[in-house]
């Protein structure tokens, strides 16, 4: 038996660099919705990295980032993120904590793969 592979089952875009510019592309092409969290998050971190005199916040901005699109450019991966952040609401606590397993494995999974760069 074969199974059928579509189009999508591979990722959307490849792996974009850390860097604003790659990682405002990626973000418009896999998640165009959230440009405006993106550029949020962006002057936040750069407003914390001059507060503190560190480029660290600007370092956990570009990990944040690239986490949510390792995610976003694989469908079938954020599909079964976002069902599992919907699955939070359900009044059932076997169902809430199976969606807090599936979430932590998936976001656990795409820092795994942003780390190996």
């Amino acid at each position: 038996m074969s199974v059928e592979h579509t189009e999508h089952d591979g990722p959307l875009i490849p792996k974009p660099a850390l860097t604003l510019p790659a990682l405002r592309q990626a973000v418009a092409t896999v998640a165009p919705s959230r440009l405006p969290e993106f550029f949020e998050d962006m002057q936040k971190a750069f407003v914390q990295a001059g507060e503190q005199g560190s480029v660290v916040p600007i370092r956990m901005f570009y990990r944040h980032w690239g986490v949510i699109v390792e995610i976003e450019r694989h469908p079938q991966i954020a599909r079964r993120l976002h069902e599992a952040e919907q699955a939070l609401d359900s009044e059932h606590p076997a169902v809430r904590d199976g969606a807090i397993r599936e979430a932590g494995e998936i976001v656990r999974a795409a820092h795994r793969e942003v780390e190996r760069g």
